[in-house]
């Protein structure tokens, strides 16, 4: 049998969905590294998990976001999966957004985790996965969000089209358009303020299910001997 290790680099692991997608993974036996904005709480971070490898980037970087999937498979060697949990809110009417902002939204949302998972579809093995958050936002638009749900929406679109070009080497991509979550994520926006909101969903219900789920399901295939399926 191949080597069966699970090696994931979670990118977004300074915020709360990416910080429960590698408590999760690890606590599954997955050996990770972790990327993130925040260098302090992603530090702290990489030291609660047992000293793993973590490396701080700004999604205006771009070279940096195509170049962290293989410093991951360095630091880790070999890499398996990766889970993206990157993104920024912002509110307002479409007509009133302001040039500078739309273009954050589009950055943070959209631009920079489709220049991580195509620097990570370079290096991903057969059985590999790569597991993007974007958001029920994608299905539910709704007024005041213009460019914050196209920037999400765009970002679906990318997925799903890298995803069915790359099944053929084995690779899953998934797009995990989590629910409203209680995070606090929709309280911080760049801009605006967001309407009303229903009670946000359990976090670590939804990233287990939605995000941790699809790379523990995709190596579980990669590793297992075919034919085996039904024998006794």
């Amino acid at each position: 049998m191949g080597d069966t290790s699970l090696r994931v680099l979670v990118v977004g692991a300074s915020g709360a969905v990416g910080g429960a997608a590698a408590r999760q993974l690890t606590g599954n036996g997955a050996e990770i590294a972790l990327a993130g904005r925040n260098q302090g709480r992603l530090e702290e971070r990489a030291q609660a998990l047992g000293g793993v490898p973590w490396r701080a980037f700004d999604a205006y970087d771009l070279d940096r976001c195509a170049g962290l999937a293989s410093w991951a498979c360095t630091a880790l060697g070999g890499l398996e999966a990766v889970v993206v949990a990157v993104g920024v809110a912002g509110f307002g009417p479409a007509s009133e957004m302001p040039i500078p902002v739309s273009e954050h939204l589009f950055t943070v949302n959209a631009l920079a985790p489709i220049t991580v998972v195509r620097g990570a579809l370079e290096i991903l093995p057969a059985g590999g996965a790569a597991v993007v958050v974007t958001g029920e936002i994608v299905d539910r638009p709704a007024l005041g969000m213009a460019d914050y749900a196209a920037a999400k929406t765009a970002l679906a679109t990318w997925l799903g089209i890298a995803g069915r070009e790359v099944r053929r080497r084995g690779i899953a991509v998934t797009d995990a358009r989590l629910p409203h979550l209680n995070t606090g994520f929709a309280e911080r926006p760049v801009v605006g303020r967001a309407t009303a909101l229903r009670p946000g969903a359990d976090p670590e219900e939804a990233v287990a299910r939605l995000v941790v789920a699809p790379v523990l399901t995709a190596h579980r295939a990669s590793v297992e001997p075919r034919g085996t399926a039904g024998t006794v």
